[in-house]
């Protein structure tokens, strides 16, 4: 490995010890679904998260609640408090294909059809809201009126 690779695999590092995440790995299901499952609770504060996965029919529902558990856990070991209700909420959810299992199943005229078994990585970030600061933003229009006087 490149010194400059090295550096940036330590900074990258660095950032992750401040940030309370989990990682769910090798789920076999389709990330078309996951990302469906997802997205229902990407935004939202943990608890009322948990409510929509505890309620929800799908399959990678359960899976995602306990990922979610998890990183709510992870930020309670690294905050060392508790989690209050209305406090944290889920940041940023990734889901990535993993491995893709191939399979044959047999076609008409010895021929066989492809069966692709797919599965996926889900990343889950958990945080406090960020808080909005009061500082006063120049749109374009201020700066090009300024540089012209």
């Amino acid at each position: 490995m490149g010194a400059r690779k090295r550096i940036s695999a330590e900074v990258r590092k660095e950032a992750l010890k401040s940030v309370s995440f989990a990682r769910l790995r090798n789920v076999p299901s389709s990330p078309r679904k996951m990302r469906l499952v997802v997205d229902m609770i990407r935004g939202m504060e943990v608890f009322r998260a948990l409510g929509v996965l505890k309620y929800s029919n799908k399959e990678a529902a359960a899976k995602v609640e306990k990922l979610l558990r998890s990183a709510i856990a992870n930020w309670e070991q690294k905050n060392e408090r508790k989690a209050e209700s209305g406090e944290l909420y889920v940041t940023s959810v990734n889901v990535d294909c993993s491995t893709t299992l191939k399979r044959m199943r047999p076609a008409p005229q010895g021929r066989g059809y492809r069966i692709r078994k797919r599965s996926n990585h889900v990343t889950l970030f958990v945080d406090t809201k960020a808080v909005v600061k009061n500082d006063v933003v120049k749109n374009d229009t201020e700066y090009n009126n300024e540089s012209q006087n």
